[in-house]
């Protein structure tokens, strides 16, 4: 059987867009937060707004 990437509802603060990732890859939401925050503020030709709701519309919502 093999993963799946799903938007978690467990684990939702905004979409569960980061939440998912982190079920996905075995690790801590809140780690994901804070490094997709700190790579969305320091690095200026990573739109991380658009990338989320680009996220939230593509990942499918676990059932």
């Amino acid at each position: 059987m093999s993963k799946r990437l799903f938007r978690s509802k467990s684990d939702s603060m905004l979409a569960g867009v980061c939440g998912g990732i982190a079920e996905y890859f075995e690790l801590d939401p809140t780690l994901v937060r804070i490094a997709y925050i700190l790579v969305s503020i320091l690095s200026a030709a990573f739109p991380g707004l658009l990338v989320y709701i680009i996220l939230w519309i593509v990942i499918p919502e676990q059932h």
